[in-house]
């Protein structure tokens, strides 16, 4: 798996909790889904993502959209 993949699925995931604890926690938790899509947004832009870096450091192979 490539750094993409996992950032790709990383941020599904969290999305996906993000959701599950606005409906069963706090309606609050939908600022942290706006701040998901921010980053991801953010990210096609700058190509700085702070969780590439993270699944870099954990030796996760190179893919060609975080270099």
């Amino acid at each position: 798996m490539s750094i993409d993949r996992a950032v790709l699925r990383f941020a599904g995931v969290m999305v996906l909790l993000s959701v599950v604890l606005t409906v069963y926690v706090s309606p609050l938790f939908v600022w942290f889904t706006v701040f998901i899509g921010l980053n991801l947004l953010q990210s096609s832009f700058t190509g700085f993502c702070p969780a590439a870096m993270v699944f870099r450091a954990l030796g996760v192979k190179k893919g060609c959209a975080f270099e």
